[in-house]
């Protein structure tokens, strides 16, 4: 429950504006933060009787923010908090938060906006900690303050026979990555696609049934030719793992595909002949781990970093992103292990170099055992980012549920969701056709985790049964693989 008291009870001094700060709370604020709560809600409001404590107090992961004066003496708080609903058997936080018990003293409510302040870094705060989903149940005279600050309402209850309001913070996590890293595609390549009044040819990127694929079928032949470009930030932080991610996001692509790697091109450019070294080393090592040599490529010194790698592979019958239909199951086939790249927590899970080779190189084979209706490797766009190209390819919306996407212990939900992955493929097939997991064997977790759907855009659902809405029907614009949209 989230309440803000209201201005009751005789005049008092207010705090003077801007006499106070925001900041997460200690024990001591804790322990202070709590007798305020005890004067307003049980004293002064009437709303519990004896005291107002219950199961998130108790929670080790619930947060405090509290408003303090120059004296650090607590003139307001809230707690923010993993939803008791949303915990699974094992206690796992799947990124739903919750707000919760917002009181600023009697007499500092006049001290310049101190609930709204204390609202606001609360929000922060949720997103930071990976929250996907962040919602408190307001006081019905409330509800037009969360307004203003950006909040929705999205139901009602009674709290201890007091009419509350259910309002719900937009969390923009999701939707601001597609943004940054898919939306312009349709306006950059748009125009390759050719048509009847341009030269290029009809097959152009890929052809019908393979617009906007993690790879694109020669025409003619059984090849396959994915390209990927690594990062600037992240070929100077830190070369060696950017040579091996260069090998890494295209063997992906191919294994999305359902192609066998034959061979890799690269153009590496470099500062120094010493930072072309790092970079090469990284490569070699990892062409070298999945068994795909380095036919040729581009190499100068003297400018900025920069790494290509095109990669070819062979299939009779590529997998493609688009091949799924409304009523099909979403399964998630990850690598859980690893960890963080150090540098990059949060961005990149690192499951595949300490992996050997044979256990890379059957992972890469995993789609073409299984050959589901639809695959895409999880790319930068995050799982939820990947559904939706998968879904607008195919002409489709998707629901993931969220507490069933396979999730390492050491990964927040928000975090695993949004993130590179290592080596993870969702694919779409017939309710109970998926042949992922017997594919992967015991080197992945395979799990249905959501369904395509008629409704365009991606939906979380959560436990509760409600769905929020994560992104929108156009997340690269290129629309349906088939040329229907």
């Amino acid at each position: 429950m989230l309440d803000v008291p209201t201005l009751t009870g005789p005049a008092v001094r207010p705090v003077a504006p801007a006499a106070w700060t925001v900041r997460t709370a200690d024990a001591r604020h804790v322990a202070a933060y709590r007798r305020l709560r005890s004067e307003v809600f049980v004293t002064e409001q009437g709303l519990f009787s004896g005291h107002d404590l219950d199961r998130v107090d108790e929670d080790p992961r619930t947060e405090v923010l509290v408003a303090v004066d120059r004296d650090d003496r607590v003139l307001g708080g809230v707690r923010i908090a993993p939803a008791p609903e949303a915990l699974d058997a094992t206690g796992r936080d799947i990124g739903w938060w919750t707000g919760s018990r917002l009181v600023v003293a009697r007499a500092a409510r006049g001290a310049g906006g101190i609930g709204a302040a204390l609202v606001r870094a609360a929000c922060t705060r949720a997103v930071e900690v990976g929250a996907l989903r962040f919602e408190a149940t307001v006081q019905q005279p409330n509800r037009v303050l969360f307004e203003r600050l950006g909040w929705h309402a999205w139901g009602t209850c009674d709290v201890e026979g007091v009419p509350h309001v259910r309002m719900r913070w937009p969390v923009t996590r999701v939707a601001d990555l597609i943004g940054s890293t898919k939306a312009a595609l349709a306006g950059l390549v748009g125009p390759l696609l050719g048509d009847a009044g341009t030269l290029l040819p009809a097959a152009t990127l890929g052809g019908t049934g393979f617009v906007g694929d993690d790879g694109a079928p020669v025409p003619g032949t059984d090849l396959v030719a994915a390209c990927d470009a690594i990062l600037p930030a992240l070929l100077e932080r830190d070369p060696e793992w950017a040579g091996w991610c260069a090998v890494l996001v295209n063997v992906n692509d191919l294994t999305a595909m359902g192609a066998a790697p034959v061979g890799l091109l690269d153009a590496v450019g470099a500062p120094t002949v010493s930072a072309a070294h790092r970079v090469l080393n990284g490569l070699r090592s990892a062409a070298q781990a999945w068994g795909v040599p380095v036919l040729g490529g581009h190499t100068q010194i003297g400018v900025p970093s920069t790494l290509s790698v095109t990669a070819l592979g062979r299939t009779a019958h590529p997998v493609p992103g688009g091949g799924g239909r409304p009523g099909d199951t979403l399964t998630l086939t990850a690598d859980l292990g690893g960890r963080w790249r150090r540098g990059f927590e949060g961005r990149q899970w690192d499951s595949t170099s300490a992996r050997s080779a044979a256990e890379l190189r059957h992972l890469a084979t995993t789609v073409a055992t299984a050959r589901p209706r639809a695959a895409k490797d999880v790319s930068m766009a995050g799982v939820v980012g990947t559904t939706a190209m998968l879904a607008e390819a195919s002409g489709a919306g998707a629901v993931l549920d969220v507490a069933a996407v396979p999730t390492p212990d050491a990964a927040t939900t928000g975090d695993w969701l949004t993130c590179f992955p290592g080596f993870a493929m969702l694919t779409a097939d017939a309710p109970g056709a998926s042949r992922m997991a017997d594919a992967a064997g015991d080197l992945a977790t395979s799990a249905a985790c959501g369904d395509l759907t008629t409704e365009p855009g991606v939906r979380l659902r959560w436990p509760d049964g409600v769905t929020t809405d994560a992104a929108g029907a156009a997340a690269t614009g290129l629309g349906p693989a088939d040329g229907t949209g």
